[in-house]
């Protein structure tokens, strides 16, 4: 697929499509090649163009939008509702605590809290030096043994403490 090119602002600048930085256009270009002919294709081709470049950049909306035949605003509207898709590019580490009723029963709220201090961001931040990202999830699956957080796409703890977080966080800044 070759989108027609357009004019996009980035970084406060108008310029055309063609300019946008090639790993931008070509994971867009792949999702929408990938996804066009689905019903509600806007969804898909977003969590592609996330998995592909770890965020949705502003400036692929337009091209996005333009290849399902859809307006900026609606493409916009679609990324931004859903606290899912980032705009900016996560920190080395991902840390996703469970917000959950079964997590929050086993002190969820507790942690949250513990977290944000300690790390000095919310839900949806970066810490300053880009190592930690930290996002809410509504449920790991790990109900018994709250409460529970995901470091990575792939490794999940129960039963964690503030000591425990504190742990985690050392050594995932440890491995960035």
């Amino acid at each position: 697929m070759k989108p027609a090119e357009i004019n996009v602002t980035v970084d406060g600048a108008r310029r055309k499509s063609a300019d946008l930085p090639a790993p931008v256009r070509q994971a867009v270009e792949q999702a929408i090649v990938a996804n066009r002919g689905r019903p509600g294709a806007l969804m898909p081709i977003l969590h592609a163009v996330q998995e592909a470049l770890g965020h949705v950049p502003p400036d692929a909306l337009a091209l996005i939008a333009q290849g399902l035949n859809l307006t900026r605003a609606e493409a916009h509207g679609v990324a931004t509702f859903y606290p899912h898709f980032r705009s900016a590019p996560p920190g080395r580490t991902v840390v996703r605590i469970c917000r959950a009723e079964a997590c929050q029963a086993l002190g969820a709220r507790a942690l949250e809290a513990h977290a944000k201090q300690t790390l000095g961001i919310d839900f949806h931040e970066t810490t300053g030096d880009g190592a930690i990202t930290l996002e809410p999830v509504y449920c790991l699956g790990n109900c018994g043994c709250g409460p529970s957080l995901l470091v990575g796409h792939d490794e999940l703890h129960a039963r964690v403490t503030p000591a425990a977080f504190d742990e985690l966080i050392k050594t995932a800044r440890a491995a960035t």
